[in-house]
């Protein structure tokens, strides 16, 4: 049911039945290694192309989410995904593979958590006993799209971030154990002006903070209510930002822990990653890696996922436009 203004309060709680991530070697590198499914110690994974390489993460992670389910993928109505590339083409190449009804979705960075909530919507409305909702990215696919190819060698200034290899996948059913879905919020577009591709952090924070400020509003909650709030991929740059407009909003996030994906990712003061992690597999592989292992051991009871995504494509960026930002919210409870 619609709670609020931009929310959905799902009366059947969907119940994240398994979930699945698969990420590459510099992931594998980072403090969240032991909470991933599989990691590839090459960026091509044995494929002829980054592209290639990136379809076969989202191929791998939905495999293994729906064997993890004990199902088959005949068994799944819908698929609902997308990603950074142009025309959404690792999740709409993976559909292919896949053959499951196909929902293609964009929401830059925020798509995991914007997969989750119409993946969840379409549990709880009942018109669907199963749905799988993903996605992924790869850092050499995205810095060729919207920056300079990896083989450039271009520097870059430390506000930037570097986007995660790696794809996240969840089957959403209508019973089991597990973590189940509460409800959602969405985000959106705020625009602040800035046209810089490498300062993603300050164009997104303003996003996740309205957000979770329409979150709270919507729901009549206050921070203390989750155990963990925890944005996408604001990194270092946007997470003090966010930090310091929660603050000049009174927003008493104090009450809680607050973090970000892209700063827990990777070990951002030892490995070469400037202001932190991002992608749209950022957020996905943190929370149905790191997130779903902590909600199953009940270490933690209830989460609120905030994933951030930059609106631009290559062609706005090129014409100079600003970047609008969007963010997304799931609530989620360890259920059992």
């Amino acid at each position: 049911m619609l709670q609020g203004h931009q929310s959905w309060n799902f009366s059947k709680r969907p119940v994240i039945q398994s979930t699945a991530t698969v990420v590459g070697p510099d992931e594998g590198k980072g403090p969240l290694v032991h909470d991933f499914d599989l990691v590839h110690g090459d960026m091509l994974l044995e494929q002829d192309s980054w592209e290639k390489a990136e379809r076969k993460l989202l191929e791998e992670s939905a495999k293994l989410a729906i064997d993890k389910a004990g199902l088959t993928k005949e068994q799944i109505q819908f698929y609902v995904g997308g990603d950074l590339m142009n025309q959404i083409i690792s999740n709409t190449f993976a559909a292919r593979t896949l053959t499951i009804p196909y929902i293609g979705i964009f929401g830059a960075c925020s798509t995991s958590m914007e997969g989750l909530a119409l993946g969840s919507l379409i549990m709880s409305s009942g018109y669907a006993k199963h749905v799988l909702v993903g996605t992924c990215s790869h850092n050499c696919t995205t810095e060729k799209q919207f920056r300079y190819p990896t083989e450039y060698g271009s520097q870059k200034p430390p506000t930037a971030q570097y986007t995660v290899t790696g794809a996240g996948t969840a089957v959403l059913g209508t019973s089991g154990d597990g973590p189940v879905v509460t409800g959602a919020t969405i985000g959106r577009v705020v625009d602040m002006g800035i046209k810089d591709p490498f300062n993603m952090g300050a164009a997104m924070a303003p996003a996740a903070v309205d957000t979770i400020q329409a979150h709270f509003r919507d729901f009549h909650r206050e921070p203390g209510y989750y155990d963990l709030i925890l944005t996408g991929d604001l990194a270092k740059v946007g997470y003090d930002i966010a930090c310091e407009m929660l603050e000049k909003h009174q927003v008493p996030m104090h009450q809680t822990q607050y973090y970000d994906c892209g700063l827990m990712v990777y070990d951002v003061e030892n490995q070469p990653v400037m202001a932190g992690g991002s992608g749209c597999g950022c957020s996905a592989v943190v929370t149905y890696g790191h997130i779903m292992k902590k909600l199953r051991k009940k270490e933690l009871k209830r989460v609120l996922i905030v994933a951030t995504g930059a609106l631009l494509s290559p062609l706005s960026f090129q014409q100079g436009e600003s970047i609008p930002c969007i963010a997304h919210a799931v609530a989620i409870e360890s259920g059992g």
